[in-house]
């Protein structure tokens, strides 16, 4: 009997949470009055490309924990009923199929408030009793990542394998470190790094390596406990991070080297870059909008 077949048996992950309280203030004035998860890349907005990776992913519950005038995420994935009825009565199938495949049947939406914005540590904590004592994905719609199969999906498949929380990585810029929580460990194949540290926004100088965390977590309900007994990191918040390096002590935690592009669309830059590389990608957008680029006198 190999030793993988002697570890317990391990949940699915079917519950997702989606920290959209922030106020996108490097986006103003765009995003005085919208969300920044509701900024269109091409046709749809930000969130909507999260959650249909989480929906590949098999993910079911989606958990938004938002804050004030968020109410537009709200009503994305509601049902618009005059849009509907007003699509099917001009035979508009193609477009009401469009938005009627925003929220499939099997999906369930749940909102919860982040009253005070403390951190994304904290984000993830106000999901606690909504996750309850399961496996869990946390996305971060501001981090768009493509991959084939989707990078979620890539993750859940790992989870089942090592039973244990699993956080994307990707190689940064030793000038870049600043900007993420940035992990080092022992290599367990060509993908997996076995987490022996994680630290949240270090100095070029004092990085443990380059590996930086993507937008994209599973983790175990223990981390929750961490998460609520840990005082304020970086910038006076409650981190994830921080939680999560604390979880170290108690559980393993890998990282995982995805397939696939991620795109920035926290920054302006990364967000035209998603843009124009997704619409080039586009089957019905793509062919004209890459001969109109062609015509530029760059």
């Amino acid at each position: 009997m190999s030793a993988t077949s002697l570890r317990p048996p391990t949940m699915p992950v079917k519950k997702a949470i989606f920290p959209v309280a922030g106020l996108g203030t490097r986006f103003l004035p765009a995003t005085k009055a919208q969300p920044k998860e509701m900024l269109p890349v091409v046709d749809k907005p930000l969130i909507q490309y999260a959650v249909e990776e989480a929906y590949a992913a098999g993910v079911r519950e989606m958990i938004f924990v938002t804050g004030r005038h968020k109410r537009p995420i709200e009503d994305h994935f509601d049902m618009t009923f005059e849009l509907e009825v007003a699509l099917e009565q001009a035979g508009k199938q193609e477009l009401l199929d469009i938005v009627r495949g925003v929220k499939p049947d099997d999906m369930e939406c749940i909102y919860v408030r982040q009253a005070q914005a403390l951190g994304l540590g904290h984000a993830v904590l106000c999901g606690q009793r909504l996750v309850g004592n399961e496996p869990f994905a946390i996305l971060l719609a501001d981090d768009l990542m493509v991959g084939n199969p989707p990078v979620l999906k890539q993750m859940v498949d790992q989870f089942a394998e090592w039973r244990a929380s699993i956080i994307a990585v990707q190689e940064v810029p030793p000038e870049h470190t600043r900007r993420y929580g940035i992990v080092a460990g022992h290599p367990v194949n060509d993908r997996m790094l076995d987490i022996q540290r994680i630290v949240e926004k270090p100095a070029p100088e004092v990085a443990p390596s380059r590996l930086g965390v993507a937008g994209r977590y599973i983790l175990t309900p223990g981390v929750f406990h961490e998460i609520a007994n840990q005082p304020r990191g970086v910038g006076g918040e409650i981190q994830l991070t921080d939680g999560i390096a604390s979880l170290l002590r108690r559980e393993k935690v890998f990282a995982y080297r995805y397939e696939g592009r991620r795109y920035d669309c926290g920054s302006k830059e990364g967000f035209l870059e998603a843009n124009v590389e997704l619409a080039l990608q586009h089957p019905a957008l793509g062919p004209g909008f890459r001969d109109w680029i062609k015509s530029l006198p760059l």
